[in-house]
């Protein structure tokens, strides 16, 4: 056993989590010979500097407004420099209630009801959902392919669609659910696409720490700096070190009208920070890199076991992964259609995992798998898929 021990099976069932409990209701799936597979959380603990932290808080026993947030900025600032090469000026980071929020708070404070909101799908499928509620259009943009099965951005058939009401991209980098990290020269053309056709862009960088062995991310405020006076980079640590119920994230903008602009909107909502979620972070940016360096080994070699495993079964591959824990399944030419594959995985199976289509255009036929769990159960998992396409 290592100094983080991710094989340690923890039952989250009756915590009250969407992942486990929602399985029920969600699926029709019995919890307690189901495996959940969906939610992108893990089943690994926080690391223990985060735990510590929150049990001081919990020792404390005041649980009062959170005031003075320089050392949760700074801890912000010298990771984002540390991992990532990347110098923020803590004046320009906003607290936002999670990256879903700050994606809403960018549509409110850059658009307008109508406007034209482009998304490279198959993508996350909140990108979708917030885009419509907020009353903007979705303008899919379909990602292509390539010959060694990773995506790649087709910006010249872009091009041709855009009518002219099209105010701003939503950029998943990584991308989820494919798991691509995007190249320089990728993330270089459409900081120019949008420079040319004067789109807001907004990167959702969430996944921007959990990166494969021999792969790097690029930051796109770093490849792009050309572009600041557009661009407004989220993130958040809930990924990284399996906070999201602390629903905290950032929003980073250099620009000073962009800034005057979320100022509005951030104003109106009128809502502070939650400090449990700022001191989570704060401690896990602090302390958290050598767990993390664990964690993305044992990541590494769960995807492995889940590619070997999907590669098995006739007609069906999975794209390789480069980043985030979340595995995307193709059976689009396995010899079943969509709802007997659906079937199989659910009802043979037991297992509960991402719907292809709710991500969007390009999402059919494919399904998306949390391989972040212990082996063990992973392992489990694997031999029930197999038994279901024997």
């Amino acid at each position: 056993m290592t100094q983080f021990d991710f094989d340690q099976p923890i039952e989250r069932r009756g915590t009250s989590s969407m992942k486990w409990d929602a399985l029920s209701s969600r699926y029709k799936m019995d919890p307690e010979n189901s495996i959940a597979m969906w939610v992108a959380d893990m089943e690994f603990r926080a690391p223990s500097c985060v735990r510590e932290r929150l049990q001081g808080m919990i020792d404390h026993g005041v649980f009062g407004y959170y005031g003075d947030d320089s050392g949760y900025r700074a801890s912000i600032v010298n990771w984002m420099d540390r991992r990532h090469g990347w110098a923020v000026d803590p004046a320009n980071i906003y607290t936002t209630h999670g990256v879903v929020h700050g994606l809403s708070m960018c549509l409110q404070a850059f658009t307008d009801p109508g406007d034209g909101i482009i998304v490279f799908s198959p993508a996350y499928h909140m990108f979708a959902g917030i885009i419509r509620s907020n009353q903007r259009d979705l303008i899919e943009s379909p990602l292509a392919e390539r010959q060694d099965g990773r995506y790649e951005m087709d910006l010249d058939t872009l091009e041709g669609q855009l009518t002219g009401k099209e105010k701003m991209v939503f950029f998943c980098s990584p991308h989820n659910p494919g798991g691509r990290v995007w190249e320089r020269s990728e993330i270089e053309a459409l900081a120019k696409f949008c420079e040319k056709h004067d789109l807001i862009l907004v990167s959702d960088e969430i996944h921007h720490d959990l990166i494969m062995p021999g792969h790097k991310h690029h930051i796109t405020a770093t490849v792009a700096p050309d572009i600041a006076h557009k661009l407004v980079t989220l993130s958040s640590a809930s990924k990284t070190f399996n906070l999201a119920g602390g629903h905290v994230g950032q929003a980073v903008i250099t620009d000073e009208n962009l800034r005057a602009k979320f100022d509005k909107v951030k104003t109106a909502d009128a809502v502070g920070p939650n400090s449990f979620g700022v001191v989570v972070t704060q401690a896990a940016y602090e302390l958290g890199e050598e767990w993390l360096e664990a964690l993305l080994v044992y990541l590494d070699e769960n995807r492995k076991l889940f590619d070997a495993t999907i590669a098995g079964i006739s007609g069906a591959k999975s794209m390789p992964l480069e980043a985030t824990y979340l595995s995307w399944a193709d059976f689009r030419n396995c010899d079943h259609d969509r709802d007997e594959v659906i079937r199989r995985v659910e009802k043979e199976a037991g297992i509960a995992t991402n719907y292809g289509a709710t991500f969007g255009e390009g999402g059919e036929g494919r399904l998306r798998f949390n391989i972040a769990c212990p082996r063990a159960q992973l392992e489990e998992a694997m031999d029930r898929v197999k038994a279901a396409f024997a």
